[in-house]
């Protein structure tokens, strides 16, 4: 047991998705793990451990930041073992090509600041996805592509700890150098993983777009986002 993490040794599989939110791991857990069992409920982030096709994986929420998320996966790492750590997540869309329901495989990561920018003080440290595991999610998404007309996208993401924006001008920044889509937690989870030397990918569903407005209805984004859970999965596995 940790201070934020209730589990017990051994509760935790070494390969743990992330959403940010506790009830998409509860539902992420129930509809894509076998013989799923609470593991964690402290503060109400909610971790359940149980199979998939035979592998053990632990879902673990995070809450929503970079912050937040450092709490969990540095606890996970240190105290539990965690070797591959896949978020799964929302992200808004930056680029017109880039469509609500798309998946995008976060290949690189962005950031005006997080948890770790004090360690590197000067550096502009690049925080990037382990090549096997995009790798492995990009075949198994181009799978999923042909079969389900998804739309499947891998490249740099913006992670950010301000979710009402006031700074228009640096999103256009973003989109005018080609960066997909913004999210919340990934950049930190990639320097923690780098740190470590663990596995980390991020595997985001868009769930809103920054330039047209569109947006999935809130009933609608928990079962909008099992691509994202079948492509994570597979590619821990690969």
């Amino acid at each position: 047991m940790t201070v934020h993490i209730g589990a017990k040794p051994g509760e935790i599989a070494e390969t743990v998705l992330l959403p940010g939110d506790p009830y998409r791991a509860r539902w992420a857990a129930q509809t894509f793990l076998k013989d799923a069992v609470l593991v964690n409920e402290v503060r109400g982030m909610l971790a359940y451990t149980g199979t998939w096709k035979g592998e053990r994986v632990t879902i673990h929420g995070t809450g929503m930041g970079m912050p937040s998320l450092s709490i969990y996966v540095n606890e996970l790492i240190r105290d539990y073992g965690a070797q591959t750590l896949i978020r799964i997540g929302s992200a808004g869309a930056l680029q017109h090509g880039v469509k609500v329901r798309d998946v995008v495989l976060a290949q690189a990561c962005c950031t005006a600041g997080s948890p770790s920018r004090t360690i590197f003080r000067e550096l502009n440290f690049a925080p990037t996805a382990d090549f096997g595991l995009l790798r492995s999610a990009w075949e198994a998404g181009q799978t999923l592509a042909d079969t389900r007309g998804i739309g499947l996208h891998a490249g740099a993401i913006y992670s950010s700890d301000t979710f009402y924006d006031e700074r228009p001008d640096l999103s256009e920044q973003m989109q005018r150098h080609g960066v997909l889509a913004v999210e919340m937690e990934a950049a930190e989870l990639y320097t923690l993983a780098a740190r470590h030397g663990r596995r980390a990918l991020a595997v985001l569903t868009i769930s809103d777009h920054i330039l047209t407005h569109e947006a999935l209805p809130a009933d609608q984004r928990e079962t909008s986002f099992g691509d994202m859970v079948e492509i994570a999965l597979t590619a821990a596995f690969a």
